[in-house]
């Protein structure tokens, strides 16, 4: 018969009670497990049954209402559903469907369970995020804290000290790592074994506190716990365990990882772990954190005059911070490129510096969004590829994150290939719900900021280095998916479709062309997704379906969304690797200039 009990840890007083409840918790746990894996055939048993004393300390003495929890070693899924499951927020009997498609409980956790924050699973990424979390408790002035539970196989990932480092730096004495050193990786022994020392040393070396425990102590656990709330600065606690733990043929063996128990092995193992007859009270609760938009008014910009688009993003962006509380910013160390430094000025203190971490920078940004801010993530479009797997956990962890990126294509000039986005648009198209913008003039960049700051989800704004002309009207309106006609006649021969500098270079040749007698349409796709299939089919019938795609990038972009739609669309585009040299010669060279644009019209009207 189970007995419900309340463990409340008092600071400083460990009793026998408290011990032997939260251990009696474990072997709960530890059962849960074992028997959900069992029943979806599939899972990670083995790697939660060395975290169950972690697991049952900080879900029933540890963790308040004000608490964030990160499971970074998001196999361990099996066991944070047990231990929900004990606290309360979801039913028991969810736990025999894990795995299956019409489950919350998913093999690695996402938000489809609505405690979860943060999509973990492809490692190395909790800790970021958990990083992202406390600056956000920090805006709050919240007394809450962060605990993020690392595996020391993820402990390899560069990411991970990426984000040591900046918690570090900012000081972030509401933050606690918790590794789990259980020696055993998936093919093999970890880096560093069942040596905790080697962990206590990376993370003092970064300016960590650090503790090396016994992680089937419950006793140790908790007395590391206290040590951690006074430490003064993020704290990490290496806890020693035993893949497999409690059941003998599991513990410390080889060969295990991932591979759920028969019903045989499975009662053998319920056997070895004995009754845990035990109810709990959990003070964590499930709440929801959501910003709201509030418009702001724009710049006024003359047509002709020459402005870059990221100049019109940092402008728009500070009127956004000010109507809006919940914006804030995360740059790596690029800020008077991209021009975030006038929300640095304006804003301080919702200003925050990776610095060159992209990983980090993103993951910082996924922690913030979970704790309902909005942040405005800005670098080179480069080098936002560096980032690409916290950018498709982003889009799985449901965050709200807009991304800009800068000094994008080959128009950049003499700084050569290694600084110029040219694979970043497919990046963001194949994010499920994203938004892609590119915007040609500062009017249209700082609408789409706008846009950008009204939707929640993952966005991305293209901006351009060079200054470019202003060709809308102040009055001008960019709604998400639509595009704009520029120039149009009852003749034309063929439709140019582009965005960003190769706009500019389709306007250059549709005059060119005028003064020949062959009649082009014009065509900015602004919104690259969602963009309007209906307009750009009407178009193209109007324009003798003669389409034509010009873009400053690698392969297909914009292309890549036209051709879903169109039949037979020639491309202009960057088809080699490009080198060092001034942007004109580069765009002609590379033939995605108005000359270029102008040859290709002419070879598809004489057919």
């Amino acid at each position: 018969m189970e007995y419900f009990i309340s463990v409340k840890y008092l600071p400083g007083v460990i009793t026998v009670d408290t011990i032997e409840s939260l251990e009696k918790m474990a072997k709960k746990l530890r059962t849960h497990s074992l028997i959900s894996t069992t029943s979806a055939g599939s899972g990670h048993p083995t790697s939660c049954l060395s975290v169950a004393e972690i697991m049952s300390t900080l879900f029933f003495s540890e963790l308040h209402e004000d608490d964030e929890f990160i499971l970074s070693k998001g196999h361990a899924a099996p066991i944070l559903w047990a231990a929900n499951a004990e606290a309360g927020i979801i039913h028991e009997k969810e736990l025999t469907k894990l795995r299956s498609i019409d489950s919350m409980l998913e093999g690695h956790p996402t938000p489809n369970m609505p405690f979860v924050k943060v999509a973990t699973g492809s490692l190395g990424q909790g800790l970021s995020a958990g990083v992202g979390m406390a600056l956000a408790k920090r805006l709050e002035k919240s007394s809450g804290r962060v605990y993020v539970l690392l595996g020391d196989g993820e402990m390899a990932e560069g990411s991970v000290w990426e984000a040591a480092n900046s918690a570090a730096y900012y000081k972030l004495d509401n933050l606690t790592a918790i590794v789990d050193v259980n020696r055993l990786g998936q093919s093999e022994p970890t880096m560093h074994k069942h040596d905790v020392s080697a962990y206590v040393r990376k993370f003092e070396a970064f300016g960590w506190g650090a503790e090396a425990v016994d992680g089937h102590s419950v006793r140790e656990i908790l007395g590391a716990l206290e040590k951690s709330r006074k430490s003064g600065g993020p704290f990490a606690i290496l806890a020693k365990t035993l893949k497999g733990k409690g059941v003998s043929f599991l513990e410390n063996m080889e060969g295990w990882h991932g591979r759920p128990l028969d019903q045989g092995l499975l009662k053998k193992a319920l056997e070895e772990i004995g009754p845990a007859n035990i109810r709990l009270e959990s003070r964590i609760k499930n709440k929801e954190n959501e910003s709201e938009f509030h418009d702001f008014e724009l710049d006024k910009y003359n047509t002709g005059e020459k402005v870059s688009t990221r100049e019109a993003f940092g402008k728009a962006l500070v009127k956004s911070g000010s109507a809006n509380q919940k914006i804030v910013v995360v740059d790596a160390d690029v800020k008077n490129s991209t021009m975030t430094e006038y929300f640095f000025r304006q804003f301080p203190e919702r200003s925050f510096q990776s610095f060159i971490a992209e990983q980090n920078m993103v993951g910082m940004a996924i922690g913030l969004s979970a704790m309902g801010y909005a942040p405005f993530v800005s670098t080179f479009s480069t080098f936002f590829t560096r980032a690409y797997d916290f950018i498709r956990m982003a889009g799985y962890s449901r965050a709200n994150i807009k991304f800009v990126g800068s000094h994008s294509g080959i128009s950049i000039g003499q700084d050569g290939p290694s600084q110029m986005g040219l694979e970043d648009i497919p990046m963001f198209l194949n994010i499920p719900n994203s938004v892609v913008l590119y915007p040609s003039d500062a009017v249209s960049a700082q609408y789409l900021v706008r846009e950008m700051t009204k939707h929640a989800g993952i966005s991305y704004l293209r901006t351009t280095r060079e200054k470019t002309p202003v060709i809308y009207s102040s009055k001008e309106e960019f709604p998400l998916g639509c595009l704009k006609v520029l120039r149009k006649s009852g003749s034309d021969q063929a439709m140019i479709v582009a965005a960003g500098i190769t706009l500019h270079e389709a306007l250059d040749a549709h005059d060119m062309l005028e003064k020949k007698g062959i009649s082009i349409r014009v065509v900015d796709l602004y919104s690259l997704k969602p963009f309007d299939s209906q307009a750009l089919k009407a178009n193209a019938r109007e324009s003798g379906n003669n389409v034509i795609v010009v873009e400053d990038h690698y392969g297909i972009g914009l292309g890549s969304m036209i051709s879903t739609v169109l039949d037979n669309v020639k491309y202009l585009c960057v088809n080699e690797m490009p080198r060092s040299g001034h942007p004109k010669d580069l765009m002609r060279r590379y033939e995605i200039d108005s000359h270029a644009i102008v040859k290709m019209v002419e070879q598809v009207c004489m057919k």
